[in-house]
């Protein structure tokens, strides 16, 4: 906190360190007012962003909004943790030679340099982001100890997970919408098949088009060899290992290049339709693969338990001489590489499906599609790996610039100026392939499993299924609950109305379950 001056210390010393007391009343209150000012803006500001999202009936990215909202309220914590338990830290004292080990940047505690270095970390104190607590910074020092972690470690550990966050959020944001952006071409595609199957469906109304249709229908349709479709003749080359090996090369170098052609999405779309919507032709799957991906988001902007876990285990094998950096910098672009070239492979094994139990398809070519397509059985899995990608981009990016801003860019800590530039530049280039290439992937080809997600549904009726199958599992419980009670009477008129009604119940209750 700022203040008046105050006189120095005799003998020529440092002045002491001015606390609230000894504070003018004007710079209190306007030291406040501006904080409470900005405080109360970017409240507004988030508030107002929520009226749109549900009058724009974005619930999905209203959601996320609140996510990031409880991201806040989080740092608001750690940062009041970390302000409170400052004064402790400075009475926690180890040994010189216990700083010794694993650290960024080796700094000498023994022999003359120790007086120097403590009242170093001493003097430190007057940067706290609380004021006052000068005589406890000296504390460890009369022992001839060091704290355990100093008040300008503690301020710049708490500025550092602040950025962290933020940055995460945003580039979280930024990946998503440029994701949604790259996928804008799909709606083209989609309009022209709307389109064509209106203008289909006005033939069939004039004399010409019932004729028509009535040869279609008294005569078998168009019978075409699977090499003759597109979609066979692009992702199919042949059976054996040899061919098998062949599709995974083009799938790793396909994500580089035009992922998603517009014989892939009509394909795709097809198949999902054929699968869940059967009775819906006209089915928009651009809108729903898009209010999915919002829907997603909401995941992919929160930090989990887990990406804490990882925070932790990156801080501690920050060691000089370790390097391991420049290897954590390049796990997430293996990984992104490898979500990529899964997610190529899956359309590419749709076409092998139909290609190898088919030689001649009557009609449309449509596709099966299967959760035994993805790792484990388990599309999720493909999202919680490019939320993990994310972070670890969001950390790299981050620490850097919280590193040059803090230190400067020739400071220990920053490391080799190579190793730096290249996890910088592997960071930037796994966010773009992320929402341009990798996200519009997960957005079409997620969609390929064996179930649905609700979005499929409007708002409404999404919550009405979710509680009637909430219902239904509650009207369950209490029906087992009552038959293993042996002493109530059963009349014989209701039992044939259980058998009846309880097996349409339990099966939309598993209808319903893999929805929500």
């Amino acid at each position: 906190m700022a203040g008046g001056g105050g006189k120095a210390a005799a003998g020529g010393g440092e002045a002491p360190a001015i606390t609230l007391e000894h504070t003018p009343t004007w710079i209190v209150s306007a030291v406040c007012f501006v904080i409470v000012i900005i405080s109360l803006l970017f409240e507004r500001l988030l508030h107002r962003l929520g009226k749109r999202l549900k009058k724009s009936r974005k619930k999905p990215l209203y959601e996320g909004l609140l996510k990031v909202k409880e991201e806040l309220m989080l740092l608001g914590f750690i940062s009041l943790l970390l302000n409170v338990f400052q004064g402790l830290t400075q009475k926690i004292c180890v040994k010189a030679s216990v700083m010794d080990h694993l650290q960024p940047c080796k700094l000498d505690f023994s022999g003359a340099k120790t007086a120097k270095t403590t009242a170093h970390l001493a003097a430190a104190g007057v940067r706290r982001l609380l004021a006052g607590g000068g005589a406890k910074s000296d504390y460890c020092e009369k022992k001839g100890l060091v704290p355990i972690l100093s008040v300008e470690a503690i301020h710049q550990l708490h500025i550092f997970i602040f950025v962290l966050a933020v940055s995460h959020v945003v580039l979280s944001a930024v990946t998503v919408l440029l994701g949604i952006a790259q996928t804008r071409k799909w709606q083209h595609w989609e309009n022209k098949i709307q389109a064509s199957d209106e203008n289909g469906m006005m033939k069939e109304h004039s004399p010409l088009g019932k004729w028509i249709i009535g040869m279609k229908l008294s005569g078998p349709q168009m019978i075409k060899h699977v090499q003759e479709f597109p979609f066979i003749k692009n992702h199919f080359k042949g059976h054996g290992k040899r061919w098998k090996t062949f599709g995974w090369l083009r799938s790793f170098l396909k994500q580089f290049y035009g992922s998603v052609t517009e014989e892939d999405y009509v394909t795709m779309r097809l198949g999902f339709i054929m699968k869940h919507c059967r009775g819906n032709p006209k089915f928009n799957f651009y809108k729903y693969m898009i209010r999915a991906l919002e829907d997603d988001f909401k995941k992919v902007v929160g930090i989990s338990w887990y990406l804490w876990a990882m925070l932790i285990i990156f801080l501690l094998l920050n060691v000089q001489g370790w390097y391991v950096y420049i290897w954590i910098s390049a796990v997430p672009f293996v990984m992104l590489l490898v979500v990529g070239t899964k997610l190529e492979h899956i359309i590419t094994e749709l076409a092998h499906q139909v290609a190898e139990k088919h030689t001649a398809i009557e009609g449309e070519l449509v596709v099966s599609p299967s959760d035994e397509l993805f790792w484990f059985h388990r599309p999720k899995i493909v999202l919680l790996l490019i939320h993990i990608v994310l972070f670890q981009n969001a950390f790299e990016i981050a620490f850097f610039f919280w590193l040059l801003v803090t230190y400067g860019f020739k400071s220990c800590i920053m490391g080799n100026k190579g190793y730096v530039i290249a996890r910088l530049v592997i960071s930037v280039i796994s966010q773009l392939l992320c929402g341009y290439s990798t996200l519009p992937l997960y957005a079409i080809v997620s969609h390929m499993g064996t179930s649905f997600k609700k979005v499929i549904f409007d708002e409404n009726v999404a919550e009405g299924l979710a509680n009637w199958a909430q219902n239904a599992r509650r009207r369950n419980a209490r029906a087992a609950r009552t038959q293993n009670v042996g002493d109530s009477p059963v009349d014989e008129s209701n039992v044939g109305e259980v058998q009846m009604t309880s097996p349409p119940t339990k099966s939309v209750q598993q209808g319903t379950a893999r929805l929500i």
